[in-house]
């Protein structure tokens, strides 16, 4: 059996997730910020491996179903909270793929540093949009989440289509300084060069 990892270990971020868990477990109403934490890392985690959106997203409300009916028996170990996730969500994959008679591929959780980083990456795109103004933000989802064109755009908003394209121009550049923002806040890394080690998506 894994350890618990000392406290003075831990970080701040896995110190105050450790309380979450563990409010959400005497209370199951306190599971909505952890659902709010996690929803895009495990949606994204999913939709790597399924084929259309709306699979990714009811796959996803079945992870966290599960999740919050099995909260009590989750145990603290020092392993981050999104790693238990998402060995469910790899179980909810590869048995959808059993349901449906197929066997879905990479349905394992992440196997290298670069996925985690991928994914990580795309949590943060998230919720930089989330950051948007709002008529950038309507755009922005609906010309790249839901795949709608400009015209239709244009329709749905009452907006000419040149106007639809410039919020949409806005809202990349604006995601495009808020993403190089915050790639610059993270600490460096030294180049190794030895292959990098798998990692088994323990990365939260």
């Amino acid at each position: 059996m894994v350890g618990r990892a000392p406290a003075s270990t831990q970080s701040p971020a896995q110190a105050e997730e450790r309380l979450l868990v563990e409010a959400a477990q005497k209370d199951p109403a306190r599971f909505a910020e952890l659902y709010e934490m996690h929803f895009e890392r495990v949606y994204l985690f999913i939709a790597r491996r399924v084929a259309d959106r709306d699979t990714a997203q009811d796959l996803t409300a079945d992870v966290f179903q599960k999740a919050l009916a099995n909260l009590k028996q989750f145990e603290w170990r020092g392993v981050p909270f999104a790693a238990w996730l998402l060995r469910i969500a790899a179980n909810v994959v590869t048995d959808r793929g059993k349901r449906s008679g197929r066997e879905l591929s990479f349905a394992d959780l992440p196997e290298t540093q670069s996925e985690m980083r991928q994914i990580e990456d795309g949590v943060r795109l998230f919720r930089l949009v989330d950051q948007l103004p709002k008529d950038q933000r309507q755009v922005i989802r609906m010309r790249f989440a839901e795949q709608r064109s400009i015209g239709e755009i244009a329709r749905e908003l009452g907006r000419s289509e040149g106007a639809v394209k410039q919020l949409q121009l806005r809202g990349i550049q604006n995601l495009r300084a808020g993403f190089g923002l915050q790639q610059s806040k993270r600490p460096r890394i030294r180049r190794n060069t030895k292959p990098a080690k798998k990692t088994g998506g323990q990365n939260g």
